[in-house]
């Protein structure tokens, strides 16, 4: 159905076009999932951007084919294209917040592309919708369609954008990282959700993921790529379990293992060869007193404003309690929704607080007015889920990261501020080549990457990491946390994460608190979290968690492309 003939892709820099894309070569049949794998700037998603027509306007294709049914879709109009997209073509983008318009409810968004693609009048196209934001788990769906984005979460706002690409049912579905900031529960849905609609309407889908788990429960076929050339591919059975090149082992040995805690996560060395690490069993919890003790905390929100009805409110958190030793890391688990990133705006200020107490190092922050928190903030900082929207375009990178070490007087001068950015940089895994750089011209990866040095750059005693590394490729994922632990044993850094990936959680906190519609289900060591949940709901969080050998696989077609 879908055919990428020896495709090159060159972008225009200041010294001229720069390639890509390398000469890449892939097929899609049809009732086929292809997953397109490998590192943050590897060229996946710019693949998929030249299928659907949505290459950057500094982007040319240099040579190849893109054959839809036969029909060369590089040789397209603009207004053939559209007429394509959606109806034949569709993208599901991998960030819901820009995909989507912030001023438009969720409902009218979905009754326009239906009424636009399938010409259905609006009661037909509004049950339409309706039927597809059930399908793929928004709660209250009824009365939810005519919320606006900003009042979901990020898990839900992801859901909606796969409800609205998947609505039209077009022939192929361009999956750019669809999974990447849902809980295990939800994802697992989804990955279900995409599996019925291959069996039952013979879709194909290009599915751009970092996660080798979700390769595994998912894909027929794999692609790997690594700076734009295709490194390998084959049926998914051998590329995971039996890889030929050892980058691919790289991508598989880098998942991390639920089983045990690795003192430091397996990344490749110098010489080109694959750092295994020995277990690792944790550190003591202590008895010291905590730097960071929340008590009874309660926060709601009020979800809707009218002069003649009383407003909605919705409890996001009650009586949530736990402490954080110093030196160590509490890890905040549960589905979208649960009230982790609210736990997290409120400890910092960004949430206001119903009752209760937020005690940093004896300290009561809530309710604290702002003169006399402001010379706290520098020692409690935050990596914000989504890299996009938490870093300002109109900086270039030296000035994002710069900014901090300015307003906290760290750096004097600077020589000095260009060395500490430069430093913060090779800490995260970027070159200090990019400083003149704006974040446009960077892959989400790489801007999360970005925004972990800002937070790092004025040296705070505890962080608060909402899913950090959500938009990082396993690899980049294995440098972060390596590196968060270095911190940690170097200087004492205490954390807080939140994270749905529950894997990565084990590898790096101590504690683990589980979260279910704002209420604590569990609270316990990470071990015995992992090894003897005594909650049904921790037990199912669990048991979801795609891995390298999911339970039930799609039936691998045979291929002769990748017979060898």
């Amino acid at each position: 159905m879908l055919e990428i003939r020896n495709l090159s892709i060159e972008f225009r820099r200041r010294h001229g076009w720069d390639r890509v894309i390398d000469n890449v070569s892939v097929t899609l049949d049809r009732g086929e999932v292809l997953c397109l794998v490998g590192e943050s700037g590897a060229g996946k998603s710019t693949i998929g951007n030249a299928v659907i027509g949505l290459l950057d306007a500094q982007a040319r294709v240099a040579s190849g084919q893109i054959l839809f049914e036969g029909r060369d879709l590089l040789t397209t109009t603009a207004s053939e294209m559209r007429d394509l997209r959606g109806c034949h073509l569709s993208m599901i983008f991998q960030n819901p917040m820009t995909a989507l318009n912030p001023v438009r409810s969720i409902g009218a968004q979905l009754v326009e592309t239906l009424k636009q693609r399938l010409g259905l009048k609006t009661n037909e196209a509004r049950a339409r919708a309706l039927s597809w934001l059930n399908r793929v788990g928004i709660p209250n769906a009824q009365e939810r369609m005519a919320q606006f984005p900003h009042q979901f979460s990020g898990g839900q706002l992801q859901r909606i954008v796969i409800a609205m690409a998947l609505c039209p049912e077009p022939e192929i579905v361009i999956a750019d990282e669809p999974t990447t900031a849902l809980d295990v529960s939800v994802q697992a849905q989804i990955l279900d959700l995409l599996r019925q609609l291959v069996r039952e309407t013979g879709v194909g889908i290009i599915f751009v993921t970092h996660n080798m788990g979700v390769v595994a429960e998912i894909a027929d076929k794999v692609a790997v790529l690594r700076h734009g050339i295709l490194v390998e591919a084959g049926p998914v059975a051998q590329v995971l379990h039996a890889p030929r090149k050892d980058y691919t082992k790289l991508l598989v040995s880098s998942v991390p293992p639920t089983d045990r805690r690795l003192r430091r996560l397996p990344v490749l060395g110098k010489d080109g060869a694959l750092d295994m690490q020995e277990e690792e069993p944790g550190r003591p919890l202590g008895t010291e007193d905590p730097i960071l003790r929340v008590k009874d905390l309660q926060v709601t929100y009020r979800l809707g404003r009218n002069l003649f009805q009383k407003p909605e409110t919705l409890r996001a958190l009650t009586d949530v309690s736990f402490d954080i030793t110093r030196g160590t890391c509490l890890g905040l688990v549960g589905e979208s929704g649960s009230g982790k990133s609210t736990c997290a705006r409120a400890i910092v200020g960004l949430t206001p607080v119903d009752q209760g107490q937020i005690l940093f190092e004896g300290t009561d922050l809530n309710g604290m007015p702002e003169r006399r928190r402001m010379p706290l903030r520098h020692e409690i900082q935050m990596i914000f889920q989504d890299p996009y929207s938490s870093i300002n375009r109109r900086l270039n990178v030296r000035d994002i990261i710069a900014e901090p070490l300015r307003f906290y007087g760290i750096t004097r001068n600077a020589t000095e501020t260009d060395d500490r950015v430069a430093m913060l940089l090779k800490d995260v895994g970027l070159s200090a080549d990019v400083m003149r750089r704006y974040p446009h011209q960077f892959s989400g990866g790489q801007r999360q990457r970005i925004a972990i040095a800002r937070t790092l750059a004025s040296r705070p005693k505890l962080i608060i990491c909402d899913e950090p590394t959500s938009a990082l490729d396993v690899s980049v994922q294995a440098q972060i946390i390596n590196l968060i632990k270095d911190l940690q044993d170097e200087h004492g850094l205490t954390l807080l994460f939140i994270s749905h990936d529950l894997p990565l959680v084990r590898q790096i906190c101590d504690d683990i608190v589980v979260l279910k519609n704002g209420l604590i289900v569990e609270h316990a060591p990470t071990v015995e979290v992992f090894e003897t949940p005594q909650e049904t709901y921790t037990q199912e969080l669990l048991r979801l968690v795609p891995t390298l050998h999911p339970k039930t696989q799609i039936p691998q077609r045979k291929d002769p492309e990748y017979a060898d």
